[in-house]
């Protein structure tokens, strides 16, 4: 009795801890994914709030504009990066609870299995080679999973381009608005049009294409005129 007590307690502590384990990866994943949709919320947040600060300064701080906008880009791929680890974890969790429901399955054909050996004596080869096959698929599929999580891009760029057209997007919306409302286009709006807008004499070559800053920044200006 002596030597049956510390195996069979040692032994069923650990059955159990097996048991629990995909439960408890569960429960720690869905606890991250959890965390990942407050801060896609508070991302989008974020973005609103910049969107609103680029407006707000766009016809009496460039500098604040350019930054709000800068800002913004970083928020917005901060929330892709998010959104893609939101989809990892989510595919992660399908993944473990298939994977427990296989392993499952497979403890009642075991059982089945038991019981079968009970009446015929022994278990075919058949048998074993349809249990070790899924055991390789869902091998092979956890090694997937894990390999799509290491490809995830954790770059950071923004395109200055990106915010010079969309100053100039901001600007050329606003002003649409004021012409429709007014009927007509005003003349410092017109002043503030990129040179290619604007009408050149004959026999005079385009004027040069200002700074993309400066024309997205007047199309902003154009927009918060309304």
């Amino acid at each position: 009795m002596s030597g049956w007590w510390p195996s069979t307690l040692f032994g069923g502590s650990a059955a159990a801890k097996r048991k629990d384990s995909p439960k408890n990866a569960i429960l720690a994943l869905r606890s991250q994914l959890e965390m990942l949709q407050k801060r896609e919320k508070h991302l989008q947040t974020q973005i609103d709030e910049q969107d609103a600060l680029a407006r707000k300064n766009v016809n009496t701080n460039k500098n604040a504009a350019k930054a709000a906008l800068r800002r913004k880009k970083q928020h917005e791929h901060s929330l892709d990066q998010t959104l893609g680890q939101i989809g990892t974890l989510e595919q992660q969790i399908n993944a473990i609870e298939s994977a427990n429901i296989n392993r499952e399955t497979l403890a009642a054909m075991e059982r089945a299995s038991e019981a079968m050996k009970s009446i015929h004596g022994k278990l075919t080869p058949e048998k074993v080679d349809e249990t070790m096959a899924k055991l390789q698929e869902q091998n092979a599929l956890s090694e997937e999973i894990v390999e799509a999580m290491n490809s995830i891009n954790l770059g950071n760029q923004v395109d200055e381009a990106d915010l010079e057209d969309e100053l100039d997007a901001l600007r050329q919306e606003e002003l649409d608005q004021k012409m429709l409302e007014t009927g007509t286009v005003p003349v410092d709006a017109i002043q503030r049009l990129p040179a290619a807008v604007k009408t050149e004499p004959k026999g005079k070559a385009p004027a040069v294409e200002e700074d993309d800053e400066e024309a997205e920044l007047r199309k902003l200006q154009a927009e918060m005129a309304m």
